[in-house]
């Protein structure tokens, strides 16, 4: 059976003109995330919201049987955490965050953390980790972080491009090497104060700003601050930059490593039960 890798669901709460659904949430994945995933021969799912809050909801949304049929979790990129996510006071009045979203991803992170199944937070979802384990973030580099480049530009999008240092010894490090490379860059936020137990695994070389994070207590806990998902071959906007491949393919790994175990286990105690069967005279 293939690999299935679930994917966080994207919020669009006021849809625009047009689109027929003018007083609905929407849920969607980006295409290019769907496409990195299953070109490496896997299943990616996106994993729904359902609002707990709504008065018609009949039952808690099963959670552990979305997490035991899952393989590993994908979170994407998007709008802004909320500061009082992390009991900061947001930067300016009106900010892109989504508490909403928030509140579920951050749910997921806590099933797929704890039945030891690999997390690659993109983006947001690199921050998001952080934020999960305890961490707070710069809320705007251009106005937080003296000396910082551009990382974002609204115009040029996925075509802003920086340098990548990996960080000596680190779990990048292993999968690419050490020389440096070039990334799409699409934040204006970014990791602050480390989360217990997260380390640094990139940065940006000229301003130092965090580029990369993984948990050194799980096989497989990382974010990346760039969209790999963006440098899929032949795209012309993402040219010369670092290949997204071998980054899914350490992911997937870990999701086969642990599957592999899972099912290890789950075969010996079949084998078990059905010993004590024979034993027990077929009762």
């Amino acid at each position: 059976m293939s690999l299935r890798i679930g994917i966080s669901a994207r919020l669009l709460h006021q849809p625009p003109p047009g689109l027929g659904l003018p007083l609905k949430r929407l849920q969607f994945l980006e295409s290019n995330m769907a496409q990195w995933i299953m070109s490496h021969g896997v299943a990616a799912l996106m994993i729904p919201f359902i609002d707990k809050r709504v008065v018609t909801i009949r039952r808690r949304p099963p959670l552990n049987d979305i997490v035991d049929n899952l393989d590993g979790l994908v979170l994407q990129g998007g709008s802004d955490i909320c500061a009082s996510t992390y009991g900061a006071k947001p930067w300016r009045e009106h900010t892109d965050s989504d508490p909403i979203r928030d509140e579920y991803e951050l749910e997921l992170l806590r099933g797929f953390i704890d039945a030891g199944k690999p997390v690659l937070g993109i983006c947001r979802g690199a921050q998001l980790l952080n934020v999960y384990f305890g961490g707070t973030l710069v809320q705007d580099i251009p106005s937080q972080w003296p000396g910082a480049i551009a990382h974002q530009d609204l115009d040029r999008y996925d075509r802003l491009i920086h340098e990548l240092h990996f960080v000596p010894g680190s779990r990048l490090s292993d999968i690419y090497g050490y020389a440096p490379q070039r990334v799409t860059s699409i934040h204006h936020q970014c990791v602050d104060e480390l989360g217990q137990g997260l380390v640094i695994e990139a940065r940006s070389p000229i301003d130092r700003v965090p580029e990369g994070i993984r948990h050194t207590g799980h096989p497989f806990v990382m974010g990346v601050q760039w969209h790999p998902e963006f440098h899929l071959n032949g795209d012309g906007a993402t040219e010369d930059v670092l290949d997204s491949g071998p980054l899914m393919m350490a992911f997937l790994k870990a999701a086969a490593r642990r599957a592999g175990r899972v099912r290890r286990l789950a075969d010996g105690v079949a084998l078990v039960r059905e010993r004590a069967i024979e034993l027990g005279g077929g009762r």
